[in-house]
């Protein structure tokens, strides 16, 4: 067999792939309906017409915290929260709105900043990964990459091995990440419920719930798509060929 054609042999559809294939659509999908969520309760102002940095803020004092700064970020979708710095950051477009979108994501990184007061178990677990993380995404693409070529050109699975393990922890750590954010929004809608100076309707509330629930579908995906990638590469190490 030549280089091409075991080349060829390996690329050939196969369950793993065709997984790769139905993942990445579920999560265009899920991207889709996720970012046209946020447009439409973008444009329904809160009836308390708090902006997203005063929902911030009133959710932290509420819950005791006043070492955490919340501050705006430039670019789109690029709220987090910064337990490094104790800051909430929030996009333009979510700390000077008065939307219920804003509302629902200011008080959601609010949430991750409660989990930090409260030590959290999940969120100190992520955390303490993430030095390990950063090193094992920057060597994941060229271990894996490096790794087919001397697969398919030597037989040699090593490198790839390495790949694969890397790419192994950065699924992991996709997958402890769904506790962290579905906790952040439990904690976020439990406060908005209870908190009739900020949101004032039932209506409103199932709102924020719905823009919150299709945020946590995109972590959803997002995990799956790694375990799909991590799938498709571990099936070139332990499906080799003669």
């Amino acid at each position: 067999m030549n280089h091409m054609s075991l080349i060829m042999g390996y690329i050939a559809p196969n369950s793993a792939w065709f997984l790769m294939i139905i993942v990445a659509l579920v999560s265009f999908i899920v991207q889709w309906r996720f970012r046209s969520k946020i447009k439409q309760y973008s444009e329904i102002g809160l009836m308390s017409g708090l902006s997203g940095q005063e929902v911030a803020v009133k959710m932290l004092r509420a819950h005791g915290i006043f070492d955490v700064q919340v501050i705006c970020v430039e670019g789109q979708l690029t709220d987090h929260y910064n337990p490094e710095t104790k800051t909430v950051n929030l996009s333009t477009d979510v700390f000077y709105s008065r939307s219920i979108a804003a509302a629902a994501v200011a008080a959601h990184e609010c949430g991750h900043a409660v989990q930090h007061a409260e030590a959290y178990g999940w969120l100190s677990f992520r955390s303490a990964m993430v030095p390990v993380i950063n090193v094992a995404s920057t060597i994941t693409q060229w271990t894996l990459f490096i790794g087919i070529m001397l697969l398919f050109f030597s037989g040699s699975p090593y490198v790839l091995a390495v790949g694969v393990a890397a790419l192994a922890l950065v699924t992991f750590f996709s997958f402890i990440t769904l506790p962290v954010e579905f906790d952040a929004s439990r904690r976020a809608l439990a406060w908005l419920d209870n908190n009739y100076a900020v949101v004032q309707t039932g209506q409103e509330h199932e709102m924020a719930k719905d823009a919150l629930w299709w945020a946590a579908m995109t972590y959803v995906v997002a995990a799956l798509s790694a375990l799909a990638t991590l799938v498709y590469y571990a099936s070139f190490l332990f499906n080799r060929r003669n």
